[in-house]
């Protein structure tokens, strides 16, 4: 079955614009036809089975798409704990969405009307729906708390967007300064300084240091500007042609966790998140084994992914908790208490959600304290860096002023 858009014009004469599903475009004529439409175009935009995934123009996975996947999440949990069922409700939250989020919803109303379970709906479309949303609603389809299961998956995605938007707005302000710095320093070296050299160049008078060490930068910029930013720019690509490889990746996560306060901050939330995700998986019913390698399929760092999956091999071979934690060498000392607590005391779940709420808080904390020290330090650079070619313009000039 596929989704074909149409223009058509209903009984008042009135333009109308739609999707609708259908296995042909035929068939697509004849539902259109039978609800009363004069239909003036139907083409396939998005042509393809639904097994297929829709893995070729399906992307879905963007911070706003996602914001948006997880309020509909919200509203069709809302819906079913108020009694309207499945069907209804996905009609309801597919119809004022638009493109392709609205096609991802037709596709799966269609599917579980034609008798699939929601889970097995979702499986079809994995550049849409990740695979720890499946597995909960798989959960929550068998113990008949789909509605519950959904709004936990919610709850735990507006939790990761929230830390990438506090991410996004701590290093706005520093990413502007940077950029405006940059800017600056460009125009002054290779606009303004060549013209004041001119003169100063034309006395004849040996120039002080500072003012060599400007020139040197000024001409560099004038006359091999162009071969440096080409060299700049192919860096930038090759960085992040390095980075889509699993080795490069591995390298790079190493590094930012064992930066001083950025690693520390990342490490932190890596964990709330874990503790979140195993918390929830658990609740919902998932075995804890399976719930560590569920969740290990939903963390991006690979350092932290392979430690969760060499935890679960352990586990499954016999071990405890604690101890298979404890020689990843990831996770800190207190993480491992906890987590061999927790599963003595039969209270993991509620641990674990204090453990993310409590590591959130010192995040939070943590980023406030770092844009506050990042503002006034990058300000204090860009005025030496600015003031250093104003003294090293002006400076020849007051000395030729002395001899005068």
């Amino acid at each position: 079955m596929a989704v074909f858009s149409y223009r058509a014009t209903d009984l008042g004469r009135k333009v109308v614009e739609g999707t609708v599903a259908a296995d042909t475009a035929h068939k697509a004529r004849e539902y259109l036809r039978a609800q009363g439409l004069r239909i003036l175009a139907v083409d396939p935009p998005h042509r393809g089975r639904m097994r297929a995934g829709y893995r070729g123009w399906l992307r879905l996975r963007s911070s706003r798409s996602s914001a948006r996947l997880t309020g509909i999440i919200r509203e069709l949990a809302t819906l079913l704990s108020a009694g309207i069922p499945l069907f209804d409700a996905m009609t309801s939250v597919s119809s004022p969405q638009r493109g392709k989020l609205r096609t991802a919803l037709i596709l799966l109303r269609e599917r579980v009307a034609a008798g699939a379970s929601l889970a097995e709906a979702m499986a079809e479309q994995p550049e849409v729906f990740e695979p720890l949303c499946v597995h909960m609603v798989e959960v929550g389809e068998n113990s008949g708390t789909l509605e519950s299961v959904l709004a936990q998956w919610a709850d735990f995605k507006e939790r990761s967007l929230m830390f990438k938007d506090r991410v996004i707005t701590a290093l706005l302000y520093p990413a502007v300064v940077l950029t405006v710095g940059t800017g600056v320093a460009i125009f002054l070296m290779t606009v303004v300084l060549p013209m004041l050299m001119e003169s100063l160049l034309e006395a004849g008078k040996p120039l002080p240091w500072p003012t060599q060490v400007a020139k040197f930068f000024s001409d560099l910029l004038v006359n091999h500007g162009l071969l440096l930013l080409m060299i700049a720019v192919s860096g930038v690509f090759a960085v992040l042609f390095g980075l889509r490889t699993r080795r490069g990746r591995r390298w790079w996560q190493t590094l930012v966790l064992r930066l001083p306060i950025v690693g520390l901050m990342s490490r932190k939330q890596i964990i709330s998140r874990v503790s979140f995700l195993v918390a929830t998986l658990t609740k919902s019913g998932i075995p804890f084994l399976q719930a560590v390698e569920i969740s290990a399929q939903s963390i991006a760092n690979l350092i932290v992914r392979d430690a969760l999956q060499e935890v679960a091999r352990l586990i499954r071979a016999g071990g405890e908790i604690g101890p298979a934690l404890e020689k990843t060498g990831v996770f800190p000392p207190a993480v491992v208490q906890i987590f061999s607590v927790g599963q003595e005391s039969g209270q993991l779940d509620e641990m674990l959600l204090r453990l993310a709420d409590d590591y959130d808080r010192q995040v939070t904390r943590m980023s406030e304290r770092l844009t506050a020290v990042l503002e006034p330090m990058l300000i204090l650079v860009l005025a030496v860096f600015v003031g250093f070619i104003l003294f090293a313009t002006v400076l020849p000039i007051l000395e030729a002023g002395n001899v005068t």
